[in-house]
C-alpha cells in the first residue's frame, strides 16, 4: 500500500483530501483587547494621554461589537469582555491624566504651554 491510495476509493475514483478547520476568529474583540491594553498602559504618559483617550474609546466600541459578533459566531467573548473592560479603564485613566496635565499646564504658566502648542501643531 502506497501512499497515494488512501486517496482512492472504490473504481479508482481520486478523491481529494480535506482541508483542515479552521476556527473563525472574532477581529473586533482581538482589536478591543489590543486598543484597550494600549489605552491602559499609554493612558500615564503625560502629552500621549490625549491620543491614547481616543484608542480607549476605540477599545469599547470594539470590544462591545467585539461581544455581539460573539454571540452568533461563539469565539472570543472572553477576549471581547476584557477589551471593554480595559477600554473603560483605559478611558478613566486617560480622562484622569489629561486633566492632571492640563491643570499642571496651566500651573507652569505660559512659556510651556506656548511650547506645547508648537509640539501639536506639528504632530
Amino acid at each position: 500500500m502506497n501512499q497515494d491510495s488512501q486517496f482512492y476509493q472504490n473504481n479508482n475514483q481520486y478523491v481529494p483530501p480535506v482541508p483542515p478547520y479552521r476556527q473563525e476568529s472574532n477581529g473586533m474583540a482581538v482589536a478591543g483587547l489590543v486598543c484597550g491594553i494600549l489605552g491602559i498602559i499609554a493612558s500615564w504618559i503625560p502629552v500621549v494621554c490625549f491620543f491614547t483617550l481616543i484608542i480607549s474609546v476605540l477599545g469599547i466600541i470594539f470590544g462591545a461589537s467585539g461581544v455581539k459578533k460573539a454571540r452568533f459566531t461563539g469565539t472570543g467573548n472572553g477576549m471581547a469582555v476584557a477589551g471593554l473592560v480595559c477600554g473603560i479603564i483605559g478611558t478613566v485613566f486617560g480622562f484622569t491624566t489629561t486633566i492632571c496635565t492640563i491643570i499642571a499646564i496651566g500651573i507652569s504658566g505660559k512659556e510651556t504651554a506656548m511650547i506645547l502648542m508648537m509640539v501639536f501643531s506639528v504632530i
